[in-house]
């Protein structure tokens, strides 16, 4: 499973990115009003950093002002994902976009049904949101399931990029379940490290090392 992180903070990307654990980048218009940066400026110097998928989320919300935007997304650097909504115009983008061999990302899914017409209009990435259908009481990691199941049922390109994940719970689950990408924020991409008993073992041999008085340089 590939791992994107979800920020526009542009030191954050290059943090994480040196790592060789993130595979690419997505944000969106809320990432991006946080970094009070120039949206413009960001996706491009997001791009000049990871060299795998960014995703650059359109505003408008009617079909032709969305194709305006996304001409001027792509401009920017040769690895932009167009991000657009599940709404008709954002379809209707997707699949314009995608029959011109574009990359597009389509976010807000909170359904089977809706990811299932995502495919059909030629996204390469569709977005369920998990936590956000956990926090009204429905299993987001169910949804992430059916997708899988009845993508793979008719051998569809697009990839399930869970979104909204929380925890490392969401992302061992993605993965057993067979998502193509989960997309983290840094908080919980760093939740991924932690172990109360890597810590005590590190420790322990720590103290150990210390009583014997040795060093290696």
């Amino acid at each position: 499973m590939k791992i994107f992180l979800d920020s526009a903070d542009i030191g954050e990307v290059e943090k994480w990115y040196q790592t060789g654990l993130i595979d690419g980048v997505t944000t969106n218009p809320s990432l991006i009003a946080k970094s009070g940066r120039d949206i413009l400026q960001t996706i491009k110097e997001i791009c000049a950093i990871v060299k795998g998928s960014v995703s650059a989320e359109v505003t408008a919300l009617d079909c032709a002002t969305m194709l305006k935007e996304a001409d001027r997304f792509l401009s920017l650097a040769d690895n932009v994902t167009i991000k657009v909504p599940l709404t008709p115009d954002g379809l209707l983008a997707c699949k314009t976009l995608s029959d011109k061999d574009v990359s597009v990302n389509v976010t807000l899914c909170f359904s089977a049904a809706q990811a299932l017409l995502a495919a059909k209009a030629g996204a390469e990435y569709i977005s369920p949101f998990v936590g956000r259908l956990d926090d009204i009481g429905y299993d987001g990691l169910t949804l992430i399931g059916e997708i899988v199941e009845i993508f793979e049922n008719y051998d569809f390109a697009t990839n399930v990029l869970a979104a909204s994940v929380r925890n490392p719970l969401h992302v061992v689950e993605c993965a057993k379940i067979g998502a193509d990408v989960a997309t983290l924020p840094p908080k919980t991409l760093e939740m991924l490290y932690q172990h109360p008993l890597t810590d005590k073992g590190l420790k322990s041999f720590m103290d150990d090392w210390q009583k014997t008085g040795q060093s290696i340089l």
